[in-house]
């Protein structure tokens, strides 16, 4: 899965990627000592590989630095960008020049003040080594800092999604120079956020400390301890035993129950995600719009969002869902199979096999390939489930060794994370070869164009025939599934899937 980079994202991503999931035991409260009192106890399905915000791409890595680290601007609950370190902006009458005012007194966790200079080393960083969020930087031409409390970018062209390309999500996160250059950055960030690395037990948990000298004030709990639970079920049955207060590892067939549980909290919140099938283009026979388009008709995407999600999740044809702003309709594919077997004759092929690669991290990738197998049997094409590792399947990715792969992207904000990166002739994490004239056209003026109405349209356009084309075969909109503990409070579930726990609370008391 990919993160956006993102993002979910769901990151870009490429896109939004997630790394495998690894178990750890059960048992009581993790006891951390007297440190860890008044701790909130959070459960999450895997370890981070590092804490390195501009190298790591794993969701789970994300989780912890949401509350690590800030950007300069950063999205609140309805994904609208607001103040993070920058307190106010402003853009020049061209739209070619950004200029960035920041707060005054924000510190690093070791004490530090943060200045316009550690800003502009974060965003070099990423530039000059390339590292995964450069895509984000393509119309950036200078950042500079003019004095120790201003940023200033200049781009290329108008750039109407940067404030969502620099806060959208931690992938974007500003560092601190002597963290980096000591090589500690990985295994012991210091960040400016609500709270400060503590320690980690590899395995099992990382601890992080409320940090007092916070901008946007103190937390009001002692600070947070991610443990690593990777069975869903296990982490819920923590989470009703009182051994854990938050988890976002919910078994999704156990969602109907927990909704009449007082016991707990649950959110089942729409997100921004999406999970897609992507045919390689570099194929035959898969480089005819025509068998993408057979494929299309012939998978039932009832049946899997049912069974991946049952039925937490919404399906839709397109990436972005009903009742975000840039939402588009498109209903093109029904389940027929008559007429995938009419496109198949039309292109005079029959393919026997059907290379599908999947993950093993993600079961609901196992479980979608053995019902797109029966979807595709009555073709007379067999499908060969190939179940690898996730280092293995961003290897296969990359290297283009599939006929069919199944993932998702997280954390999307604006449309140019849905489209650009996945959809453009040039695009990073365009694994599956896809290259039009008239969807590059579309997307390179989607990017530049500041009047959001003619925005809409032209984004509506490439992911109408994004989708005609079949350069993904979108599957459904996962939920935001969460639950916690009664006596949690200042916590809410957001559509972008970060998690911030900034604003808890611990004090009302046993939930019993």
């Amino acid at each position: 899965m990919t993160t956006r980079p993102a993002f979910k994202a769901l990151s870009t991503v490429a896109a939004i990627v997630l790394l495998a999931l690894t178990a750890c035991s059960t048992g009581s409260r993790v006891d951390l000592g007297d440190a860890a009192s008044g701790n909130l106890i959070a459960a999450i399905a895997g370890e981070p590989d590092q804490l390195d915000p501009h190298r790591t791409s794993a969701y789970f890595s994300f989780e912890v630095l949401e509350n690590v680290f800030d950007t300069l601007v950063e999205p609140d609950e309805n994904l609208q960008m607001r103040p993070a370190l920058a307190k106010s902006w402003e853009v020049s009458p061209d739209q070619l020049t950004w200029t960035f005012h920041l707060r005054e007194g924000v510190k690093w966790h070791d004490g530090t003040p943060l200045t316009a200079d550690d800003v502009v080393f974060s965003y070099r960083r990423i530039i000059d080594e390339q590292l995964t969020n450069v895509d984000k930087f393509s119309a950036v031409t200078d950042v500079a800092a003019p004095d120790p409390a201003t940023v200033r970018i200049t781009v290329k062209h108008p750039t109407p999604n940067l404030l969502t390309n620099l806060g959208g999500f931690k992938g974007m996160a500003i560092v601190q120079r002597r963290n980096v250059e000591s090589g500690q950055i990985a295994t012991h960030p210091i960040g400016t956020g609500p709270f400060a690395f503590a320690s980690r037990r590899s395995g099992d948990s990382i601890t992080l400390k409320a940090n007092p000298d916070y901008w946007a004030g103190p937390p009001k709990i002692s600070g947070v301890t991610f443990r690593f639970i990777s069975e869903p079920s296990t982490a819920l049955s923590a989470l009703q035993a009182g051994e854990i207060d938050w988890t976002d590892s919910i078994p999704p067939q156990r969602v109907a129950q927990l909704r009449d549980d007082d016991s707990l909290a649950l959110a089942v919140t729409q997100s921004n995600d999406y999970w897609y099938l992507a045919l390689n283009e570099a194929r035959a026979p898969w480089n005819d719009v025509r068998v993408r388009q057979a494929i299309a008709y012939a998978i039932d995407r009832d049946a899997i969002a049912a069974a991946t999600s049952y039925r937490t999740a919404t399906v839709n044809q397109l990436a972005i869902p009903q009742g975000n702003p840039w939402y588009t309709g498109y209903d093109r594919y029904r389940y027929d199979i008559s007429a995938a077997e009419k496109l198949l004759s039309e292109a005079g092929t029959s393919p026997q096999h059907l290379d599908m690669l999947v993950t093993s991290e993600y079961p609901e990738t196992v479980t979608a390939a053995q019902i797109i197998a029966d979807n595709l049997a009555p073709l007379g094409i067999t499908v060969d489930i190939r179940t690898v590792d996730f280092a293995t399947w961003l290897d296969e990715q990359n290297n283009g060794n599939f006929d069919m792969l199944m993932m998702g992207w997280l954390g999307n904000i604006d449309p140019d994370d849905f489209y650009y990166a996945q959809h453009h002739s040039g695009g990073t994490s365009n694994a599956q070869k896809f290259s039009d004239p008239e969807v590059d056209r579309l997307l390179d003026a989607g990017r530049v164009q500041t009047d959001t109405e003619r925005r809409k349209q032209l984004y509506a356009e490439a992911a109408t025939r994004i989708a005609d084309e079949v350069s993904y075969i979108y599957l459904y909109n996962p939920s935001v599934i969460q639950a916690w503990a009664n006596n949690l409070s200042g916590y809410d579930a957001r559509r972008d899937g970060a998690v911030r726990f900034r604003t808890a609370d611990l004090s009302q008391g046993d939930a019993s």
